[in-house]
């Protein structure tokens, strides 16, 4: 079993702590908060689109382990100009990955980093959570 030290990595803990603050946005086109029953993190995320319905800015809280905040500021990175498709297709690779299910976390930058709750399943409710309640809150545009 890794150890402590080895599960929270440098680059999981500069990630997690580089997670931006919520923000007011112009307008909020969709909104989700979505709970993780297995450890009890949460995610509330509001979303404001451009004209092609993909995400211009989004905000974010996060009351998560450092898994779930590295996850949710790497979803943050690379979020602006996705819409619903990319976001679903970064869910299920990232859980298809989470799971042993494939060789690599898909096309979503930077998840790689992610690499050292793979072994760890009570980790992986967590890191789903921000891509979670990302496709919830596009799905609430709808």
């Amino acid at each position: 079993m890794a150890s402590r030290s080895t599960l929270y990595t440098t680059d999981i803990l500069r990630l997690a702590a580089s997670l931006a603050e919520p923000c007011a946005l112009e307008h909020e086109d969709g909104r989700a908060e979505l709970r993780s029953p297995a450890c009890g993190s949460r995610v509330t995320i509001g979303v404001q689109l451009d004209e092609q319905r993909r995400v211009e800015r989004i905000s974010q809280q996060v009351n998560a382990c450092a898994f779930g905040q590295a996850a949710a500021a790497l979803m943050e990175r690379s979020v602006v100009g996705r819409g619903h498709e990319e976001a679903a297709e970064a869910l299920l690779a990232l859980s298809a990955w989470l799971a042993g299910e494939r060789e690599e976390a898909g096309r979503w930058p930077g998840l790689v980093a992610l690499e050292p709750a793979r072994p760890r399943r009570s980790r992986h409710g967590a890191i789903l959570l921000p891509f979670r309640a990302l496709l919830a809150a596009l799905e609430d545009c709808r």
